[in-house]
C-alpha cells in the first residue's frame, strides 16, 4: 500500500482509510485489554492495515474517531477507537470499485462489472466499504452468503442521483447480493439510495459530524464530485 500522506492538513470523510503510527497503536493496545487479547487487532497496524474514519460517539474524547472490524472467523468484533491527529500517518479515500473486483467472490463479479459500467457511464468513481473492502485490504475473508455489497457512489446533481437510484435498482434485481449504497455529495454527506428511490421528501443524511433529516431537494442541489 502506498497511501499519500496528508496528516498535516487532515480532512476526512466517513469511510476514509486512515493509517496510524505503529508506536501510537502499540500504546493504545497496551491501554486496552480487549485489543491486546485479539491477535489480529494487536498486530493490525504492523501489518500495514488501515482503520476507517467514522462519526464520533456521544461522550467520546476529542480526537480522530476510527473503527476496526474483525472478520467472522474472529468473532466479527468491532472496535471504536480514538487517536490523536498527530498519530495519523496518512489517509486516503475508500477503495475504488475497480480495485475490488478481482478479490470479490466469482458470483459477485458480473454485478460488480455492471456497477463499474454504471459509474463510467455517469462519469463517477464508485468506491467500496464494509466487508468487501476489508477483504481486499487484509486478504481475510469478511464475506458470508448473507453479506451485502457496501458501495459509495458520488452524485453530481439531482437528476443524475434519481437516475442512478433507478439504475441501481435494476442492477440489484438480478444481483446475488443486496446493495447497500450511499449516494455521496462532494462534502462527504451521504444518503441511502433507497430513500431517494422511494421519493421521500426528507432523507436521512450522514456526515462525519452528524446524522440529520434534510429535505431531498436541499441534499440534491449541493451535488457531488466523481
Amino acid at each position: 500500500m502506498n497511501p499519500q500522506s496528508n496528516a498535516p492538513e487532515l480532512t476526512l470523510h466517513r469511510h476514509d482509510l486512515v493509517f496510524v503510527s505503529s508506536s501510537a497503536w502499540r500504546s493504545l493496545v497496551e491501554a486496552r485489554a480487549e485489543l491486546s487479547l485479539e491477535l489480529l487487532a494487536d498486530g493490525w497496524v504492523d501489518r500495514g492495515w488501515p482503520l476507517v474514519a467514522r462519526r464520533a460517539l456521544p461522550g467520546e474524547p476529542r480526537g480522530i474517531a476510527l473503527g476496526l472490524s474483525l472478520p467472522p472467523a474472529a468473532g466479527r468484533l468491532h472496535f471504536d477507537i480514538v487517536m490523536r491527529p498527530a498519530d495519523v500517518v496518512s489517509s486516503r479515500p475508500p477503495l475504488a470499485l475497480e480495485h475490488a473486483i478481482a478479490d470479490a467472490p466469482p458470483h459477485w463479479q458480473p454485478t460488480l462489472a455492471k456497477l463499474l459500467e454504471l459509474g463510467l457511464r455517469h462519469g463517477v468513481k464508485a468506491r467500496v466499504f464494509g466487508g468487501l473492502a476489508w477483504r481486499v485490504l487484509t486478504h481475510l475473508d469478511y464475506l458470508t452468503a448473507r453479506s451485502d455489497l457496501d458501495l459509495l457512489v458520488p452524485i453530481r446533481h439531482g437528476s443524475d442521483a434519481v437516475l442512478l437510484a433507478h439504475e441501481l435498482a435494476e442492477i440489484e434485481r438480478t444481483a446475488p447480493m443486496r446493495l447497500d449504497v450511499e449516494l455521496v455529495r462532494a462534502d462527504g454527506a451521504g444518503a441511502n439510495w433507497r430513500e431517494l428511490l422511494a421519493g421521500k421528501a426528507e432523507l436521512l443524511v450522514k456526515t462525519l459530524a452528524e446524522v440529520k433529516l434534510m429535505p431531498a431537494g436541499q441534499f440534491l442541489c449541493r451535488g457531488g464530485r466523481s
